[in-house]
């Protein structure tokens, strides 16, 4: 759990669990050889299997196992060497059995944690568990017909489901949880992370309580599908329990959805418990057994995890925490660090343009960093130019721009043509030193007077005379040893 305090909001106590749906990056479902791409016309892709007809039987599609095994290992859990599928009972449109396959008394996952910073702090969040299950289909509501349809597609896709312990403490550390835990799925390969599709899902568990007082009755907020509104519906309902509390209601224990539209969280159903879904072994399915040779198999092909990483970053190239933390935010960004690092010899200086002008350019249109248009070779060579005095910082941004937009591609060439090559030469800018000195007296006996503001004046004069291109630091020590 959090080492720190947790942050009392109106004299209350927050706590927050978390069950997210991963979905899993099989070529097909869950249970049956249906196809699981997204985006297909309504049940098009659904199966006898899928649609539970008489006779059908599941069988377990072993890439799932295999994607929860990886997960297991990256999030340091027990992988149970057999666990036991059982049948959820509910009734409802789009669950054409009446039940849905999933895991209960015995998951494949068991424990394990989570880790992640929020600012400079490292906190923690423990794992219950995490199981296989299948996927319901999804109604389709047509407002403009008044009717509804049920489209299956989705039924029988493989999901595993993630559970936390009352661990979080505020929204922000959700927040901070929910984006650790997406990074790790999509690092390993074991979903697409997409939310906007729901292959990655979270449900939010929020109760209050008095500090020291027991644990409050929880509301869960389903299918938040983006991080911003994660936060604002976590607060929304935080704000609404107290006063709901503060006003002499007892919180009812209920499932709610979020309006991004008004900001609220509104009542969609009571919350059943576990024993309302009359939890039984699936008889269909026998019990999923995992050797442990198999778990070794799967511990050898995985990568590096991004937490490993981010220490190795710190010990190998001397980078800051908060430095290797937002560097691995992905595979594609770490490796794109590595390379521009190891060819320049810059590490530090790699780290800021990667954090500071790649990813503002990236921000502004929407890119992923696969797709950044300068190479991280390109990248390497601007900042050898940097450190060797060649260019300003701001020359080479205007270096980078080029780059960026393809009007050049070979940095020494562009600098060339822009004619933003560094003025080195001590002869030349001790001219230009003298001038200023002679042009601005007046800010000469300002500063020999004690005001410091007048150094940083005279060195702006000399810069604007070379026209930007004197060398800013070479103007600071020769102007130092003038002015004595």
């Amino acid at each position: 759990m959090s080492s720190s305090k947790s942050l009392l909001v109106g004299g209350y106590e927050v706590v927050i669990g978390f069950e997210t749906h991963a979905q899993l990056a099989t070529q097909s479902k869950i249970f049956s050889r249906a196809p699981t791409a997204f985006g297909a016309e309504p049940n098009t892709q659904a199966c006898a299997v899928d649609l539970a007809l008489p006779g059908t039987l599941p069988v377990m599609n072993k890439a799932a196992v295999e994607l929860a095994i990886r997960l297991g290992l990256a999030l340091g859990s027990h992988i149970a060497e057999q666990s036991v599928f059982a049948r959820k009972n509910y009734f409802y449109p789009d669950l054409p059995k009446g039940y849905q396959i999933s895991q209960f008394e015995v998951p494949v996952v068991q424990g394990g944690e989570v880790s992640f910073f929020l600012g400079d702090e490292k906190k923690t969040v423990r794992l219950v568990r995490a199981h296989l299950e299948e996927d319901a289909g999804k109604s389709l509501h047509e407002d403009f017909i008044g009717q509804s349809g049920i489209d299956l597609n989705r039924a029988g896709t493989p999901l595993l489901e993630i559970v936390t312990e009352p661990d979080i403490r505020s929204s922000a550390e959700a927040v901070a949880y929910a984006k650790e835990l997406h990074k790790i799925v999509t690092w390993i390969g074991i979903c697409d992370g997409n939310m906007q599709e729901g292959s990655f899902r979270c449900d939010a568990n929020v109760s209050v309580r008095k500090p020291g007082a027991p644990l409050g009755t929880r509301r869960e907020i389903k299918n938040l599908n983006s991080f911003r509104f994660m936060q604002q519906a976590i607060d929304y309902e935080v704000r609404w329990q107290i006063e709901q509390i503060e006003d002499g209601h007892a919180i009812q224990q209920a499932t709610v959805l979020f309006d991004p539209d008004t900001g609220e969280t509104r009542a969609m159903r009571t919350k059943e418990d576990a024993a309302d879904y009359r939890y039984f072994p699936d008889p269909d399915l026998p019990p999923l057994v995992i050797a442990r040779d198999w778990v070794e198999q799967v511990r050898a092909a995985m990568p590096e995890l991004p937490r490993a990483m981010a220490e190795r970053l710190v010990r190998d190239y001397g980078l800051p925490e908060y430095d290797a933390t937002t560097l691995t935010q992905s595979p594609a960004m770490a490796a794109y660090f590595e390379t521009a690092a190891r060819a320049s010899a810059q590490a530090k200086l790699v780290s800021n343009w990667i954090m500071g002008e790649v990813s503002r350019r990236l921000n502004a249109e929407e890119r992923d960093i696969a797709g950044v248009p300068v190479s991280a070779a390109q990248l390497a060579a601007l900042i050898g130019r940097i450190a060797d005095g060649t260019v300003s910082n701001n020359a080479a941004k205007q270096v980078f721009d080029a780059l960026w937009t393809g009007e050049g591609s070979e940095v020494d060439a562009v600098i060339e043509a822009k004619g933003l090559k560094q003025m080195n030469d001590s002869g030349a800018l001790e001219k230009i030193i003298d001038e200023v000195m002679a042009a601005h007296a007046d800010m000469v006996e300002q500063f020999r007077a004690g005001k410091d503001k007048a150094f940083n004046a005279l060195v702006g004069q000399a810069m604007k005379a070379s026209k930007g291109k004197a060398n800013p630091q070479q103007v600071n020590d020769l102007l130092r040893q003038k002015l004595g």
